[in-house]
């Protein structure tokens, strides 16, 4: 899912440009200059790219270009400020980051250099907005924090207020929703008590990402629909296509596949006829998700490929993440079964990624908290200073006594004065060794964090890599089995046909009749083999696919009784002869879980699956009496299950691999190696649980689920 708000929020510059020229500096300088005409043409050239903004980018972008050229030239130092700043705003609005970085940090710099905060502000409000974009949280957090005081000091209200709205839009990126909502609630009416109808815009579609997240699905539509009557008052195109792409979502989420598809194809052609490269992937992404589910692989298909092509032009990894997993499915539904894999595998990754930068963001919330405490602090030092002044005078105004009352006091307050001076200039000097102390320790542990975050990373990547060489051989070993035996019957089976081909021929009907034979067992051969290898594939599927199940309250003991059942008939349809002895120990007591059922259910089936062909394994021994036994138990804040055979057992080695993809005990042909496997992961990963073996060879083995209840 994804949801889009920066788009907007970065709109909000414009206005303030437009609401003050930005030729308004440049037109009092030039009032004095003799090179008023040329500087005049600068500002014409501002304002014709502002007109363009909202209908055509690339062309506002070729003119405001213009204007620094030329503002360049008569070293008209506002007007190439001014114009740095429209150029940062265009390049965000095109999804080009580092010049529209760049771009903000020149006009920073010309700013700062004539003394205006008021722009200053702006710059430093541009510059959070494209951090917060591509998800450098701390560095967005930092530029808001170095504006607010700048728009403060000018007096810009209105910069202040969006500063704040930024605030909100990164505690929302935080997923600290508690936190958001009452801080754009307040920017919303600020906004609307002052007529900035481009931040109302901004944070309407904030507040709809947040009760999307959520999954509010009223609440949720009813901003977005608030946020695209402010973007049509305003005729921007690029603002209703964002905001009628997070209803097309919205409805998708919903299953109402007829109206996302409605609205995101008005947003794809807003996005297309307004050449906004930022939108356009996005706009694409949602379209293939809705056809997708209204069954069109074709139209997902074409949509898909261009949105993984410019999404990884733009680095957006939300919609690398979403289209990948599209594309995945659509290639395994076409069976290119290796492309399918590949996307499949950038899926994860670009998880991974995110999953990653979560934790980016909570350390952006800490280290917000620390500029926060460090300012309390700066406060509290303040006030501390200030009483020892009110200290200070206090001792002044009793030597002025003493020094009334006689002169042979004179002598005493002299003392007391030196004594006083000794004292402060050693406090004073302790004070900044121990702030130096304080700086270098803060400094060894930024530089540790980072070391550490670095060596984390780096040993992720290589536990990933490790993982995927194994899974890679173990897909090798398992598929190269039935694929050899493939190619062999299908050897042997072409010299058949030609050596029916000639008995044919000689009319030679018995040897032609035992050659027919041959070759139908042999094509029975291949097709069995060939099942067996679709079997594998559709295993690696199963693997690999995410639960979409809800979890529910779940009786642990009616599904334990339900799958035994099942595995056991199951097992009987295939062998009459078989038979076990079946044990239970159901808790009576046992509270219920939260769980996904037909998951729980996929494990249970699974373990007694193994323990029926772990007992079968040793049914011909004298005297031996096959045994399956289930055992259901609470423990306080958990409860266990436990399936347990007395079958052939494991070695401490078969024990150490046994969950791992691809790995199975039984022969070629009777299993693929991925349920143990699928089952840990449904269980730790899905549930939050646990799933042990203990085991002796000759003993059988003993599973144990544990899963937390509520």
């Amino acid at each position: 899912m994804f949801r889009l708000c920066l788009p907007l929020l970065s709109l909000l510059i414009v206005q303030s440009l437009s609401a003050q020229p930005p030729g308004a500096d440049s037109l009092r300088q030039s009032s004095r200059s003799p090179q008023l005409a040329d500087t005049n043409q600068v500002r014409q050239l501002h304002a014709q790219a502002q007109k363009l903004v909202a209908t055509n980018l690339p062309q506002a972008l070729a003119l405001e270009q213009q204007a620094l050229a030329l503002a360049q030239h008569l070293h008209d130092t506002p007007g190439q400020a001014a114009a740095y700043l429209e150029l940062s705003l265009l390049y965000r609005r095109q999804a080009q980051y580092e010049p529209a970085r760049r771009a903000v940090q020149q006009a920073r710099q010309l700013y700062a250099r004539l003394g205006n905060s008021r722009r200053q502000a702006n710059c430093y409000l541009g510059l959070s907005i494209i951090e917060m974009a591509q998800g450098n949280h701390v560095s967005a957090l930092t530029a808001g924090l170095q504006g607010l005081p700048l728009a403060e000091q000018a007096g810009d209200r209105k910069t202040y207020r969006r500063l704040q709205a930024t605030l909100g839009t990164l505690y929302v990126k935080l997923e600290d929703y508690p936190t958001a909502i009452p801080i754009l609630q307040a920017a919303l009416q600020g906004g609307r008590q002052d007529g900035d109808l481009p931040m109302v815009g901004a944070v309407l579609n904030d507040l709809g990402s947040v009760y999307t997240a959520q999954k509010d699905w009223s609440q949720a539509l009813r901003y977005y629909q608030q946020a695209l009557m402010v973007m049509r008052q305003q005729h921007d195109a690029v603002g209703e296509a964002v905001d009628e792409m997070n209803i097309a979502d919205v409805y998708r989420q919903q299953g109402r596949y007829a109206l996302a598809r409605s609205y995101g194809r008005r947003a794809y052609a807003r996005a297309v006829a307004g050449h906004d490269t930022y939108s356009l992937p996005y706009a694409q992404l949602i379209l293939a998700q809705v056809y997708d589910k209204l069954g069109q692989p074709d139209s997902a298909f074409a949509l898909a490929r261009p949105s993984f092509q410019q999404g990884q032009q733009a680095r957006i990894k939300d919609v690398l993440r979403d289209v990948s997993d599209v594309l995945a499915k659509l290639y395994a539904q076409r069976g290119d079964f290796a492309a399918a894999y590949r996307y499949q595998g950038l899926a994860v990754a670009y998880k991974d990624t995110l999953a990653g930068e979560a934790t980016l963001r909570k350390t952006a919330a800490l280290r917000y908290g620390y500029a926060l405490d460090k300012k309390q602090s700066q406060i509290a030092l303040l006030t501390k200073s200030r009483e020892l002044q009110r200290q200070q005078s206090a001792r002044q105004r009793q030597q002025l006594y003493l020094l009334l009352a006689g002169l042979a006091g004179v002598a005493v307050a002299a003392g007391l004065l030196w004594r006083t001076a000794r004292l402060k200039q050693r406090a004073n000097r302790r004070l900044g060794e121990k702030n130096q102390e304080i700086a270098h320790q803060r400094d060894a542990l930024d530089h540790a964090f980072l070391t550490l975050q670095a060596t984390q990373s780096q040993l992720i990547q290589k536990e990933k890599m490790a993982s995927l060489g194994e899974l890679t051989a173990g897909i090798a070993h398992e598929i190269q089995n039935p694929l050899n035996f493939v190619n062999n019957f299908s050897e042997v089976s072409t010299e058949l046909v030609e050596e029916l081909q000639e008995a044919l021929a000689a009319s030679d009907t018995a040897e032609a009749s035992a050659l027919a034979g041959d070759v139908a067992q042999n094509l029975s051969r291949i097709t069995e083999h060939g099942k067996r290898a679709a079997g594998i594939v559709r295993g690696m599927l199963e693997h690999s696919r995410v639960s979409t199940g809800e979890r529910q309250r779940t009786d642990v003991n009616a599904l334990a009784d339900e799958y035994w059942r099942l595995a056991y008939h199951g097992l009987r349809t295939k062998d009459q002869a078989f038979q076990v002895a079946l044990q239970t120990d159901l808790a009576p007591d046992l509270p219920p879980v939260e769980a996904v059922p037909g998951d729980l259910g996929r494990v249970l089936l699974n373990l007694f699956t193994n323990a029926f062909y772990a007992v079968q394994q040793r049914a011909g021994e004298t005297g031996y009496v096959p045994t399956v036994r289930v055992q259901t138990r609470g423990l306080g804040s958990q409860i266990q299950i436990q399936v347990q055979d007395n079958g052939m057992g494991m070695s401490p080695e078969t024990q150490a691999k046994i969950f791992q993809p691809f790995f199975t005990t039984k022969p070629t042909g009777e299993g693929t190696g991925l349920g143990l496997s699928l089952s840990y992961d449904l269980i730790t990963k899905g549930h939050g649980g646990t799933i042990t073996v203990e085991s002796q060879l000759g003993q059988g083995a003993t599973f144990t689920i544990t899963l937390p209840v509520g």
